[in-house]
Order: C-alpha cells, then structure tokens, then sequence
C-alpha cells in the first residue's frame, strides 16, 4: 500500500507539470527541498503587476543549472539552510512586457519600494532594463539563503529586485550579518560552478552555460 501511494504521488507530481522542451526542468522535481517564489508571478515586483509569460509559481532551468543547484542545496541543508528562488527561466516575452513598462515614465506606483533613488527615464541607461536577457537561455537565477527553521531568508541588506548601489555585491554600508549573509551566498554559488553579477547580490549564472545567446520563449507554467 505504501508503494503504491508513493507511486501515484510521485505520478501526480509529474503529471502536473507541462512538457518542457529538450534540455529543462523543473527545479522542484530535481531538487524536492528548494523553495520557490517567483515574484513576477503576482504583483510583488517592480512593475505592479504579474509578467507575462509566468502562469504558475514553478521555477524552470536547464539541467545543468539544476545539476549544479542541487550540489548548492545539499551543501547548505547541512547548515540548516536552503536556497529560495526568486526567478529562473524568464520567457522572452516577459522582458518585453519589462521594456514596455519602462518607457512608460509616468508608471511609477512601485517606485519607493523598487527604485527610490533612480529616475524612471533612466533604467535603460543604468542597464536595469534591457531587450534581452541572460535569463531567457534557462541558466540563470535570482535566488537567496533561507533558515529552514523558521523559513524566513537571509539579511541581505537590500530587497530583492533592487535597483541601486544598496543591492551591488561589494557594498560596504552593511552590517557584519549582512554582510557574512551575503559572503554565504556568494561563496556557495560560485563554488560549485555559478558567476556572479556585480551589480544584484541575487543574481548568478551557471559557467558554461549550454543555451548561451539563445532567448526561449515558451511560458512558466
């Protein structure tokens, strides 16, 4: 009997996930114990609203990308830690719903929360917006650390999604928690086959990338 429900539920499971194209999954069938909670799929986010493209709160990668997360995973769960996704696989026509909200300068309801000190007009300029992303070729991740005892993430110091010098690897106006937060985060990743952005603490990029240079489309669902 146990078996069997195991069975059925490990069937469940499957069945309730689309069928992705060659090359990705879904970082929860890989990596049972990782949180997700994609923002652009609600209207916690700097636009205010759900992206397009994100019909479900699943986080979707390359296999590689999941093969080396799940290296990060197993690493952190020994210290009663887990890794929390923010985003991962970003459809095309999700950042073309970014680009559209940008250029529309009077847009500004999430302004405080996101981007106090930078003027719409400018989020091209200061690269925080831009037509393409790396997201889109299905190896990168927005991510932080999560105490698996109280499920509450990590000090580190910024909000996700925040766009200024607050948010940048190396800031140095940060407490010493925040500041060993953000180390832990740094050092895991790029310890087991990620890069770094300078410019977002929650931003890395699987080294050797298999889909480099090739932006899907297909919506997170």
């Amino acid at each position: 009997m146990r078996f069997t429900f195991s069975f059925l539920l490990t069937l469940y499971t499957m069945v309730s996930f689309a069928q992705l194209p060659e090359g990705f999954v879904y970082a929860k069938i890989e990596i049972p114990s990782i949180q997700v909670d994609l923002q652009y799929c609600g209207d916690n986010n700097f636009v205010g609203e759900t992206i397009d493209g994100y019909n479900a709160n699943v986080a979707i990668m390359t296999k590689q990308t999941a093969a080396a997360l799940k290296k990060v995973q197993t690493e952190l769960v020994k210290q009663n830690l887990g890794i929390k996704i923010y985003d991962a696989y970003r459809p095309q026509r999700a950042v073309n719903h970014f680009v559209r909200w940008a250029k529309v300068v009077n847009d500004t309801l999430m302004k405080q929360q996101f981007y106090p000190q930078v003027n719409k007009r400018n989020l091209f300029k200061a690269g925080y917006i831009a037509s393409k992303s790396r997201h889109s070729s299905g190896s990168t991740l927005d991510i932080t650390i999560v105490d698996l005892k109280t499920g509450e993430a990590l000090d580190m110091g910024s909000p996700y999604d925040f766009f200024g010098s607050e948010s940048w690897v190396e800031n140095k106006n940060l407490t010493k928690e925040q500041s060993k937060n953000r180390q832990k985060l740094q050092t895991v990743m790029l310890t087991n086959g990620f890069r770094n952005y300078p410019k977002e603490w929650w931003h890395f990029t699987l080294r050797g990338e298999p889909y480099r240079n090739e932006y899907f489309d297909f919506v997170v669902e």
